[in-house]
């Protein structure tokens, strides 16, 4: 399969629609990561995401629509939590887990009686999904297990040959998945954090829960309602170990246990000191900023040839959460705690 290169066009968006439409995979740009989508409503092309991906059938996807209308057949219900959420963050970075419609393929959500719905904000995204006419199920275009994309390079790299076309919208703004929250039960549960953060969804519907998954392994044989709960996940080829201390600390430490081809992935202004190369994903100070370079920086290591990335730790505050879920997935859970 030859994998076309489109672009924003218009006449570009009618085609990578006119794929969908034929059940063909086609990578979109959204605000958080690119998506590999399919329409949503066609079982066979969506299986085909989890073999181009080598994705896990038990792990679900999320549903993308391009205007707010299009949830109501997708779902049974609407709890009036999700109406005030979707009215602050809609279109955005905010997936919200629903009781689906039997519209809705099984394969979609791992068998579950439930829906991840997004409604993103990028422009490109929502034309693509309004121009094919059927909402898509889109999971982050990449290999499973990989980095995720930020940018129609990265796909390319991942999924050439693979998929029938990328649509290049340029780098994502946000450059982490979006948030998950279940909107189900009493006290409505954040599964997967994101560029909404715990505050901003508590300053509108009052105090929610974190999953302990969010930031602790599962066990394998857990189901899970939303993507990125269960398996290593955004990890490059590259050893991942997660350093939680000062600069200085992080420092002396790896200096110390510097082997043949270790690199640091450090934040930016902190790299003075080290005497191993090393990569940079924001200051420690902004969030957003690692938020939008994390991936980009965990690609380049295993272009460059890192065997081991000691990784400078984010904050778990605001989007940091978020940043230090993806890197604490990239690490497999290894966390090493130095002392301040």
């Amino acid at each position: 399969m030859t994998t076309r290169r489109l672009q924003s066009t218009s006449e570009d968006i009618k085609t990578a629609a006119a794929l969908l439409q034929a059940g063909q995979l086609v990578a979109i740009p959204t605000e958080t990561v690119y998506g590999l989508a399919a329409n949503a409503l066609d079982k066979d092309a969506v299986a085909s995401i989890f073999v181009a991906k080598g994705r896990p059938q038990d792990n679900p996807l999320i549903v993308h629509i391009g205007e707010l209308e299009q949830l109501n057949s997708l779902v049974t219900d609407i709890p009036d939590i999700a109406e005030k959420l979707a009215k602050a963050f809609w279109p955005g970075p905010l997936t919200m887990i629903f009781k689906k419609n039997d519209c809705v393929p099984s394969i979609v959500s791992a068998n579950l009686d439930t829906v991840a719905i997004r409604f993103p904000v990028h422009p490109i995204a929502r034309q693509i999904i309004n121009a094919s006419g059927c909402p898509l199920a889109a999971p982050s275009a990449n290999v499973s297990g990989s980095p995720s994309p930020t940018t129609a390079q990265h796909v390319k790299n991942d999924l050439d040959g693979r998929i029938a076309a990328i649509v290049d919208g340029g780098a994502c703004e946000v450059g982490v998945e979006s948030t998950v929250l279940s909107v189900l039960g009493d006290t409505p549960r954040l599964l997967r954090p994101g560029g909404i953060t715990v505050s901003m969804i508590e300053s509108v519907i009052g105090p929610i829960t974190i999953d302990p998954a969010v930031t602790h392994q599962r066990q394998k044989d857990a189901v899970v309602a939303s993507p990125g709960m269960k398996y290593k996940h955004y990890s490059p080829k590259a050893k991942v170990i997660l350093l939680n201390g000062s600069a200085e600390k992080v420092t002396s430490y790896i200096n110390a246990h510097a082997e043949e081809d270790t690199w640091a992935l450090c934040f930016e202004g902190e790299e003075q000191g080290l005497t191993v190369p090393y990569l940079t994903y924001g200051k420690r100070d902004n969030q957003e900023d690692q938020a939008k370079h994390v991936f980009d920086a965990l690609r380049h290591a295993d272009e460059v040839g890192a065997k081991i990335l000691y990784t400078s730790c984010p904050s778990q505050e605001g989007v940091g959460l978020a940043v230090y879920n993806r890197l604490l997935r990239a690490a497999a859970f290894e966390v090493i705690h130095l002392e301040e």
